[in-house]
């Protein structure tokens, strides 16, 4: 797949001594996470920690998404907690994908615990964010 051949760039250009840039690294984690490859794309993320490139909201963004597609809840939840620990702040996409990774493991009681600190925060909630939420507590029974 497509993410194959982005991964496949990203190790000539480290063999080229090509620095690799933030830009460059949330490309690769968002198609590792499009391409369904959540280890590949957390793989890439603990890499751009070892290179010491800069973090940001699209690269805690790519990495929660493809944990959320992959309904890896727990991933989701720390690469969420790291991100204060980076001093990177959320938005109420990340969020909504964190509760929605949660309502994937029928994790109600994390969704919804997600959603009650959310609301604390912000008065920015939309529907996806509640749906997810009512998703989760149907599945959780």
């Amino acid at each position: 797949g497509k993410w194959e051949m982005a991964l496949q760039l990203a190790n000539i250009a480290t063999q080229c001594l090509v620095d690799s840039n933030t830009i460059t690294l949330n490309a690769l984690i968002s198609a590792c996470g499009t391409g369904g490859e959540w280890d590949t794309a957390l793989q890439m993320f603990r890499r751009m920690i070892q290179l010491d490139v800069q973090s940001s909201i699209v690269t805690f963004s790519a990495a929660i998404s493809a944990c959320e597609k992959a309904g890896k809840w727990e991933r989701a939840l720390h690469l969420f907690i790291s991100m204060a620990q980076s001093r990177v702040e959320s938005d109420l996409i990340i969020s909504s994908a964190v509760i929605s990774a949660c309502e994937k493991g029928s994790e109600w009681d994390k969704a919804l615990q997600h959603l009650n600190d959310l609301a604390r925060k912000t008065t920015e909630l939309d529907r996806i964010t509640f749906n997810a939420v009512m998703s989760a507590c149907e599945k959780g029974g």
